[in-house]
């Protein structure tokens, strides 16, 4: 049950009801507000965010930032990138070097230029950058729940 609410959630969670979760998943929609409400406070929802269309929102300019920081001290630097006017998206990977993924958002090259300043100045090594054209994303499929399963719930 918590498998197919989180693939709901994850495909669209603004304009997906709890009694809409509930026909699917085979339980009732309070059931579901319950699984929910437990979610959250459990840690596994942390939280709702909206999908931004920069280009839309007048930034045009996606760049993907590849970096390297010292493993020791690697959430002092996420901090000081987070900062960063135009930072939109910051990843820690488990790795020596390009440990830091760094996307940032801006209107034009100045903003760019910037961001790659400032990421230098704090101690950065920027191993690659590249513009993103498109970013596309989806839910979660190996929560072991699909439009399938939901068919065959209803059906019994």
């Amino acid at each position: 049950m918590d498998r197919g609410i989180l693939y709901h959630l994850q495909r669209d969670a603004r304009h997906t009801t709890a009694q809409e979760i509930a026909e699917t998943v085979g339980v009732s929609a309070s059931t579901v507000r319950n699984r929910i409400e437990a979610l959250e406070d459990d840690g596994i929802i942390k939280g709702y965010h909206p999908e931004i269309d920069y280009e839309a929102a007048n930034l045009p300019l996606r760049v993907l930032f590849v970096c390297t920081v010292p493993a020791t001290n690697q959430s002092e630097f996420v901090q000081k990138m987070l900062e960063i006017q135009g930072v939109v998206d910051v990843r820690e990977m488990l790795v020596g070097r390009r440990n830091i993924y760094v996307e940032v958002v801006g209107t034009s090259t100045q903003d760019i230029t910037r961001i790659t300043d400032t990421l230098h100045e704090s101690g950065v090594t920027i191993e690659s950058s590249e513009i993103m054209r498109e970013r596309h994303m989806q839910p979660f499929d190996h929560f072991h729940f699909s439009e399938a399963t939901a068919d065959e719930q209803r059906e019994r």
